[in-house]
């Protein structure tokens, strides 16, 4: 079997992939054209964050069975396009969370006492010790929104330094924060209560522009923000703005929104460190992601056995052809139910009756666990840990069967459980293989879960559609499908549109302000 490597990883990864028996080939550098070109002879692609893996190079892939990112990130590969052939997507889940961690508090550090202006100043031949006066992190509020594996080793370096950490994660429960020596708050009250705020979030629609001109506004004045997550995730326009007026003292950046970032007015700025997109580059890192990227390889070619994929559970060959379509519906559910719920969740309950009662559910139900966690962990959620990280969240799992599945062959209930919140989404397959979404709470609907999602909540009165149409239209967004449902006659209702394209802030913003919205989620599958 055939190997490419099209992205720089240690050699010691190499020789693993090549000691196993594997054909080898390391080409780096490779441009679109010509990835799509020799692709089709190889069985394995190993990348890291240069080469795109995107649906043109997959679909050209005719021999194609894993790719292997060496690393946590997947933002270069397209899942969504592996999965309808069959490729398994597989990651190499904290083989950088401590690297990023560290690199987090080395900017942190580095805003906080000015250390590279302070060192540019002194290159120049100057001694300029009050212009670089700085702040003590002792005794200062970090702000920590998202707590996942680097937001929390990042908790627990700060705490070291004497600092107070207060934390926002919708899957981070009482008893948890508790053992973490965290206060757990709500991003708003975390935003206005923190000295340093670090974002550490997968960039969804959700996340995109967290911190923006609003959320600044309520900010301590002389906060300080830091990103070493995604770019998107801080406005930095707003930024800009806020660093200019005074309003935050000081801006740590390691990514951007666009990279690498073009006459970027944050780089170079006075109030600002910024470094190339680091967090994940140090020797340590580098040579652990490699050689487990190669081992995982190995170990699926050679062995069949699938470790840390992100788009396909371990089951027996024999099953794959049944399981996978059930797979598929169930971590659509949970990943639907993830981005409309807006309580703390502490428990899921997966419902099985007809048909899907009599199969072997435990792939299926770690299916819909991931789903539900991939939208607030991203990459560091597979089918592998799953189970583990909600249970470290205190996520309760549960599973039930019946054999009444009412008008349907088989239906798959994922029930979402708060402490005064209960969310159900019920999902068939149509002929057997198409996942739709037939419930959500009392709304009977159609839904084809799939792509760019608006999801709004209104109250059943005539003109909603019709305002929704000409939104879309006024700004060229361009409708694949519209769903509707409703409780009861004038009583709510609940309209589902499949865009093509995602829509703006402002579009969003247009949208709630529309006569009888209720509630306005954007949801991606």
């Amino acid at each position: 079997m055939k190997v490419l490597v099209s992205d720089s990883i240690s050699q010691n990864g190499v020789d693993i992939l090549k000691n196993a028996g594997l054909d080898v080939d390391v080409k780096t550098g490779l441009k679109p054209d010509e990835l799509k070109a020799i692709i089709g002879q190889y069985h394995a692609l190993i990348v890291r964050s240069a080469t795109k893996a995107t649906a043109e190079i997959i679909e050209a892939a005719d021999n194609l069975k894993v790719i292997g990112r060496a690393g946590s990130g997947l933002d270069n590969v397209d899942k969504a396009a592996a999965s309808k052939k069959g490729i398994v997507v597989m990651n190499t889940p904290g083989g950088n969370t401590v690297t990023t961690a560290e690199h987090t508090i080395a900017m942190m550090f580095a805003v906080a006492r000015k250390v590279p202006q302070a060192s540019a100043s002194m290159a120049r031949g100057e001694w300029e010790k009050k212009k670089f006066m700085g702040v003590e992190l002792y005794n200062k509020t970090l702000g920590v929104i998202g707590l996942g594996n680097i937001g929390g080793e990042v908790a627990k370096r700060a705490q070291g330094f004497g600092m107070n950490v207060i934390a926002y994660d919708p899957f981070l429960n009482d008893e948890k924060a508790k053992e973490m020596g965290v206060q757990k708050m709500s991003i708003p009250d975390v935003i206005k209560q923190a000295d340093f705020i670090t974002v550490h979030t997968p960039l969804t629609a959700e996340t995109k522009g967290l911190i923006n001109k609003e959320s600044i506004k309520t900010m301590k004045d002389g906060a300080f923000v830091i990103n070493c997550a995604r770019g998107g995730i801080i406005n930095e326009a707003d930024l800009l703005e806020a660093l200019n007026s005074g309003k935050i003292a000081g801006a740590a950046l390691d990514v951007f929104e666009v990279e690498p970032p073009v006459n970027n007015p944050l780089v170079g700025h006075e109030k600002v460190v910024c470094t190339p997109h680091l967090g994940a580059s140090t020797q340590e890192a580098q040579e652990n992601v490699a050689i487990a990227i190669a081992e995982q390889v190995v170990d699926y070619l050679i062995k069949g056995t699938i470790r840390h994929a992100v788009n396909f559970p371990s089951i027996p060959a024999d099953q794959v052809a049944v399981l996978q379509p059930y797979i598929n519906l169930s971590e659509k559910l949970g990943s639907f139910c993830a981005q409309i719920f807006d309580s703390e969740i502490t428990g899921i309950t997966i419902e099985y009756k007809g048909e899907a009662a009599e199969l072997n559910i435990s792939p299926i139900t770690i299916a819909a666990v991931k789903g539900l966690l991939t939208p607030i962990l991203e990459s560091t959620v597979n089918f592998v840990n799953a189970p583990l990280i909600a249970k470290e969240r205190g996520i309760e799992v549960k599973e039930t069967k019946s054999r009444d599945a009412g008008d349907f062959q088989s239906l798959i209930v994922v029930r979402i459980i708060s402490q005064n919140k209960v969310l159900a989404v019920a999902g068939t397959l149509f002929s057997k293989k198409d996942p739709r979404i037939v419930k959500i709470d009392n709304f009977t609907v159609e839904i084809v879960p799939e792509g760019n999602m608006l999801v709004m909540f209104n109250h059943d009165k005539p003109g909603v559609i019709g305002n929704i149409g000409n939104l879309m239209g006024k700004n060229n967004i361009n409708i694949a499908r519209m769903h509707f449902g409703r409780e009861s006659e004038g009583g709510r209702a609940i309209s589902v549109v499949n865009i093509d394209s995602s829509a703006s802030q402002q579009v969003l913003k247009e949208i709630k302000e529309l006569p009888n919205i209720i509630e306005l989620k954007v949801i991606r599958l």
